[in-house]
């Protein structure tokens, strides 16, 4: 009998009552190294924005209008990192996740060049740094964690690497590949 896979649809617990059209779409680019080891680009946050202020995030953004999931998430890793469009041969889009603070997400995934010059917008990232693509779908490091938010207990995964706390959605989109790839060590 075939395993059905069991994936993190998003973040807020009744997601039953957010209409879909009423979710602002956007998308990220998940950018693999293409190296023997694979690791994936993220970003840190910058501290002084009003949303999301220090987290740990892939490139990504709103779709304008007109653009579709792949468009959006190359036009907004140059504009976060500097990763040139050119540089990133696109592999397909992963399933879209649902944020609390009403985004759906569709992740992108790309193959990109090891050892790229990427320079970090002032205004939105401090910091560009490399995972381990294994290290990240190893279900040892998906961590299962809870908070109150606004008067309601939120359940989410976190990812420790390196000082570096990855959780919320981009963990829940890591977890959900890690999971469509049935990844195991």
């Amino acid at each position: 009998m075939a395993q059905q896979t069991i994936l993190l649809a998003g973040d807020h617990g009744d997601l039953a009552r957010i209409a879909e059209g009423s979710m602002k779409p956007a998308a990220v680019l998940v950018p693999v190294t293409d190296r023997p080891r694979p690791g994936v680009i993220l970003t840190q946050r910058t501290d002084t924005l009003r949303h999301h202020a220090g987290q740990v995030a892939f490139p990504g953004g709103r779709l304008d209008p007109g653009e579709d999931a792949v468009a959006a998430a190359l036009r907004e890793a140059e504009e976060e990192i500097a990763l040139a469009p050119s540089a990133v041969r696109i592999v397909g889009e992963a399933d879209r996740y649902r944020t609390v603070t009403g985004y759906t997400v569709t992740p992108v995934v790309g193959v990109v060049p090891p050892d790229l010059t990427l320079r970090p917008s002032e205004a939105e990232v401090a910091k560009v740094f490399e995972v381990p693509l294994d290290y990240l779908l190893d279900t040892a490091n998906h961590i299962e964690a809870r908070s109150q938010w606004q008067g309601q207990e939120r359940r989410y995964y976190e990812i420790m690497w390196d000082n570096h706390r990855i959780w919320g959605a981009t963990a829940a989109m890591i977890v959900n590949l890690g999971r469509r790839l049935k990844w195991s060590l």
